[in-house]
């Protein structure tokens, strides 16, 4: 049965057309009356055509009519005497002989849509979130949203190639201790008890191993009440979440490294690396990039040069760990150039300082702290370290773990303000070897580094003998241009290694046993040997896509507050709701 609205999109005719009769439906983009005739560019998700209006009722009509109105247009597409080679249908025209308005639009908008008159990144984002359904009329955002389905798609093939079933898990599940707050939902049939929608589907898909299936995948939404950052969206995310009967960490790694080339190469023409990718260790990451999560686009190293300063006289330095990054041919900056460095790691850091000098050409040190590089110092730099002439070199003194992270940021900021950083490229990694456990100085007690689920590399001897803090874990991060795409680990799967790992973090076996009742459980009925990861599906688009916010790449995003601003959301509910919950509001009132 044809369809009443259009024989055709308003992407597909072209010369060959000309002549026929067809009816094509959109938004209005623009309206041009040049006395004689009247152009119409008319647009929907497929392409822009232009119609053209020579019949003086027609345009009488359209004078009725505003941009981003809907409407339906019968005519012959003609040859177009003045082409446009900007896009496919250039060359063609409809001669209008029918219109009809299907969707009436507001003469003033709450901002321009086209990008061709406006930047939409100049819009206040809360005005873009409150009219969302305007702000994804935008070409380059309802791409990223035709690209981010064209992604899920690529996914599942592959994932369904290499074997694996895709099982939904269920949203409703129980509160567990797994790192950030859960979203809780209160139970009417269970008066004083509470759902918790999952921070990630942990304990369902170790649950499926245990069940007998052998590769589960799906695309899965996660939820965690924490503060919004710029590379992961408030409130609630989706990861491709999968697991793998009988399989070792380096079974995972290869998943990875089959699938996520596949995607990025199927959407986009930047150069990916292929597998096998790097395997960086924990430590050494937090040494030579001063970050679990390095851009390897970036070619800055840092360097531990604290020996070299033992008998320095420049306090700073004294009894500090000393770490040092070498810029090539970073002589070249004028003074403003370091002062403003300084003022980055001092004000945005909350580094004490930041020593610097340069190397002229005959190879002296100049400016900074050059009064305290000794010729020693001078000649171990360039000998074992790669300073050469025209350098420049920063050094960052703090206790260890300060330093790594300062030293780290003050590589990222480098890399960025004096355009090192690899163009058109996508750089991945694993950081592999993480500590089980860290210290949390806040409450005074050893916690999980990562994962709780996690199988300490040496078992039961290494959580019997070991120093927690010294204990490594089979826990395993993607990194891809500075950013965490995946996480994943070799699951715990002995419930006395389970018992005793938790045990150390300071929970006693009846708390595991009510916390993560299931798996404790489950454990004692033939659990096999399983790992898994779950790389961010949101990340993943954004990278792709080239986007500098993950906003851009979800439909309908919270705000940096974690609001919907075009639902209303969260919001108030009435007295009737809340006492069918078994709730009572008992808040102080704040202002925000």
């Amino acid at each position: 049965m044809a369809n009443e609205y259009r024989t055709n999109n308003c992407g597909e005719l072209r010369i060959i057309d000309n002549g026929k009769e067809v009816k094509l439906a959109g938004w209005i983009q623009r309206i041009r009356n040049l006395g004689g005739m009247t152009f119409i560019d008319l647009r929907d998700q497929y392409g822009i055509t232009q119609i053209v209006i020579s019949d003086e009722k027609l345009k009488k009509q359209v004078e009725e009519l505003c941009t981003e109105c809907v409407i339906s247009v019968e005519g012959k597409v003609v040859e177009r005497s003045s082409k446009n080679a900007k896009i496919p249908t250039g060359e063609i025209e409809i001669e209008a002989n029918s219109i009809q308005v299907l969707g009436e639009c507001e003469k003033t908008l709450p901002f321009e849509i086209n990008s061709e008159k406006i930047d939409i990144n100049q819009v206040k984002e809360e005005l873009r979130l409150e009219y969302r359904y305007l702000d994804l009329r935008n070409e380059k955002l309802h791409n990223n949203i035709l690209l981010r389905s064209k992604i899920m798609k690529t996914i599942r093939n592959k994932m369904d190639e290499m074997g694996f079933a895709e099982i939904q898990t269920p949203i409703l599940a129980n509160s567990s201790p797994e790192g950030a707050r859960d979203f809780l939902v209160p139970s009417r049939l269970h008066p004083g008890e509470f759902y918790a929608l999952p921070q990630a589907p942990q304990q369902f898909k170790q649950l499926l191993m245990i069940s007998g299936f052998d590769k589960y995948y799906q695309i899965a939404p996660c939820f965690r009440d924490e503060d919004p950052r710029a590379d992961r969206a408030p409130g609630e995310f989706y990861q491709v979440d999968f697991e793998m009967a009988f399989a070792t960490q380096e079974d995972v790694l290869k998943v990875i490294e089959e699938l996520i080339p596949t995607v990025f190469k199927a959407h986009t023409n930047w150069k990916v690396d292929e597998g096998p990718f790097i395997r960086i260790p924990y430590k050494e990451a937090m040494e030579k990039y001063g970050i679990d999560k390095p851009d390897l686009r970036n070619p800055l190293i840092i360097q531990d040069v604290t020996s070299l300063f033992v008998n320095s006289e420049f306090n700073a330095f004294k009894d500090k760990t000393i770490k040092a990054i070498i810029v090539p041919n970073g002589a070249m900056q004028g003074r403003k150039f370091f002062d403003s460095m300084t003022e980055f790691a001092v004000q945005e850091q909350g580094a004490k300082g930041l020593a610097w000098t340069k190397i002229d050409e005959q190879g002296i040190a100049q400016g900074g702290i050059s009064k305290f590089i000794t010729e020693e110092i001078l000649n171990n730099l360039k000998e074992n370290y790669g300073l050469k002439n025209n350098d420049s070199i920063f050094f960052i003194a703090d206790k260890l773990e300060t330093a790594q992270k300062i030293a780290g940021q003050i590589r990222i900021e480098l890399g960025n303000r004096l355009d090192l950083l690899e163009k058109n490229v996508y750089k991945f990694c694993f950081i592999v070897d993480f500590p089980m456990y860290e210290y949390n100085e806040d409450e005074q007690k050893i916690d999980f580094n990562h994962n709780p689920f996690s199988m300490p590399q040496g078992g039961m001897e290494a959580l019997n003998n070991k120093n927690p803090l010294d204990i490594l874990a089979y826990q395993y991060d993607l990194v891809c241009n500075g950013y965490e795409m995946a996480s994943g680990a070799v699951r715990n799967h002995d419930p006395k290694l389970m018992v005793k790992a938790f045990e150390i973090a300071g929970y006693k076996e009846e708390t595991v046993e009510e916390k993560f009742g299931a798996l404790y459980k489950a454990f004692k009925f033939g659990t096999p040997p399983h790992a898994g990861a779950a790389p961010g599906l949101d990340r993943m688009v954004m990278l792709i896509s080239d986007s500098q916010n993950i906003r851009e790449v979800i439909a309908f995003p919270k705000n940096k507050k974690a609001r919907d601003s075009m639902m209303n959301a969260p919001s108030k509910v009435e007295d009737k709701q809340l006492k069918d919950v078994h709730i009572k509001i008992d808040i102080e009132k704040t202002e925000e």
